[in-house]
């Protein structure tokens, strides 16, 4: 019914309406657990990321959200979890990381694609801001799993951050080589700003 649901009612925007061209689709894994880390500047990241999955695939598909904001009114809750199946999160700072995290693991159990915005909140049009250490404390959990960078280019400008008016543009997407967290806080964090930037640097996008 979820996929039904999203076919019919997000999909066909995404892709017809939205003009996207996707590198290295072939390192997009179609099967969990698995972390997909992206930046995010738009509302339409997550959905132009979950239209990329398919069938089985789509299923086990998990965005991570704030809870504060999609389950703050009932029709954007019911899109959000029965269309969506958003792993919602209370962004609060709390001592007990695992706990915070609890629903990520167990969805990574369950052997779900997690999208995760490491950013945190949505950024400037086309800007990267500067990447939270939350996804250090989440990977600690669960070393053993790959994380596979998505650089996005363009969603800020067709529905960027405090606008409700959707504009067709195209769209780029850059799919990066996966790689798995190092205890090494700094080591894993430099990692990750380094396989972002040489996404964005391979795409050769002008400035806006």
């Amino acid at each position: 019914m979820r996929n039904v649901l999203f076919s019919i009612l997000v999909r066909p925007v995404i892709l017809f309406v939205l003009g996207i061209n996707i590198r290295h689709r072939e390192k997009l894994p179609d099967s969990g657990p698995v972390v997909i880390i992206a930046n995010h500047n738009s509302h339409l990241d997550t959905l132009v990321l979950m239209s990329l999955f398919r069938g089985k695939s789509f299923q086990k598909v998990r965005p991570v959200a704030a809870g504060d904001y999609f389950m703050k009114n009932k029709l954007l809750a019911v899109f959000s979890t029965k269309v969506m199946n958003i792993i919602p999160i209370q962004r609060k700072m709390t001592k007990d990381i695992r706990g915070m995290f609890s629903p990520i693991l167990k969805a990574l159990e369950d052997d779900s694609i997690i999208i995760l915005f490491p950013e945190g909140s949505r950024g400037e049009a086309e800007q990267l801001s500067k990447y939270k250490s939350g996804i250090y404390y989440l990977m600690r959990e669960v070393p053993d799993i790959e994380i596979v960078p998505v650089f996005l280019h363009g969603l800020g400008k067709a529905l960027p951050k405090g606008s409700f008016i959707f504009v067709p543009f195209f769209v780029d997407i850059l799919v990066g080589d996966s790689f798995k967290y190092n205890e090494n806080r700094k080591a894993f964090m430099d990692t990750l700003n380094d396989r972002m930037n040489r996404l964005g640097e391979e795409g050769q996008f002008k400035e806006w």
